[in-house]
């Protein structure tokens, strides 16, 4: 007698797959922490309750003539173990690509678990995510904080749509909001946080003023991530974490202008955080002044530089707000190549 097929083999993978994801979870959480990752039980046993792959059913890898979609569906069994695997990989995902165009991805992991703990979240708070990418992210928060606690928000309604679908598949239910992010969600406000998975140019006034004082705001910002403590609706001032943080732009913010960086060293634009500061300074300073004040002030990293926001006025500055070295923040310039990022 034949092998009998249909539902029972549809269970039998449907397990298989489950266990594999299960298994990978587990990896990849210890993978983090062995990284010094995850120092929080609340976040750790999110990561290990949030199913990845199922926020990302497929995404793309890069080939040499554009992108590879790779999925749960495809017909090629090592197609589907390549797809769970590379769900579970500590590297990001292109999720969504349009016209030959990455608009949408899936951040690193561990970086994920950096913003999260820096959030410093606590019960009870609540949270507006703005950019919602696959859902991921607000499926952390949901699993931390209670769905009814975390609102996130994108300005695609595919996205949005997609993310909304995404969550229930993993339980989650939070608000998700089909909008444009830089004027954050003034229905729900105040809020406890308010973090950030699009690079910005400048942070959105809406956001300091949605967010309750003594509140947090986390936002890549020039390859970095700044942590901005709210004051009141008009002041917040902060400094930037050490670690580099590469996001796809806020969409509908300025665009970012090309830097001419020919009368730069040969090789400088490889020595971080160089890149960082000459994103930072937005086009305010000529390259080769900017690489000059990296070498006076002794290659400072991320941390020495900060961000206040003051009124309808807002500058990013080295070492403190009042010092000498500060920059207005608005219309940013691009430098390099800047990666994929989003949740």
């Amino acid at each position: 007698m034949g092998r009998q097929g249909g539902r029972g083999d549809a269970a039998g993978d449907g397990a298989r797959t489950e266990a594999a994801a299960a298994a990978a979870r587990a990896a990849l959480v210890r993978v983090i922490v062995a990284d010094g990752g995850l120092t929080d039980p609340a976040w750790r046993a999110a990561f290990v309750g949030v199913p990845r792959h199922l926020f990302v059913p497929y995404y793309y890898v890069a080939v040499e003539d554009g992108f590879e979609q790779v999925g749960r569906d495809h017909p090629d069994p090592r197609v589907r173990a390549r797809w769970l695997s590379g769900a579970y990989a500590d590297t990001p995902l292109a999720t969504r690509v349009r016209d030959g165009r990455l608009i949408s991805s899936s951040s690193q992991p561990s970086l994920m678990a950096r913003m999260l703990e820096v959030l410093g979240v606590h019960d009870g708070d609540r949270v507006l995510e703005i950019g919602a990418g696959t859902g991921y992210n607000a499926g952390l928060l949901s699993h931390r904080l209670g769905e009814e606690r975390v609102t996130t928000v994108d300005l695609d309604p595919e996205i949005a749509s997609s993310a909304r679908d995404h969550l229930a598949a993993a339980g989650h239910r939070p608000e998700v909001v089909t909008g444009d992010g830089a004027g954050g969600w003034a229905a729900g406000a105040p809020y406890d946080r308010i973090l950030a998975t699009c690079s910005l140019a400048a942070v959105p006034p809406a956001w300091i003023a949605q967010c309750r004082p003594g509140g947090l705001v986390l936002a890549p910002l020039a390859t970095g991530l700044i942590a901005l403590r709210v004051r009141d609706a008009r002041h917040a001032e902060g400094r930037f974490l050490h670690t580099s943080a590469y996001f796809v732009p806020l969409r509908g913010g300025p665009e970012p202008q090309p830097v001419d960086t020919r009368s730069l060293p040969p090789g400088v634009l490889d020595e971080e955080p160089f890149p960082f500061l000459l994103a930072l300074t937005a086009g305010r300073q000529a390259p080769e002044s900017v690489y000059e004040l990296w070498e006076d002030a002794h290659r400072p990293g991320r941390e020495r530089f900060g961000v206040t926001v003051r009124g309808d006025r807002q500058w990013a500055w080295l070492d403190r707000p009042d010092g000498p070295h500060a920059w207005p923040l608005g219309d940013g310039a691009a430098v390099g190549t800047a990666g994929p990022g989003g949740h």
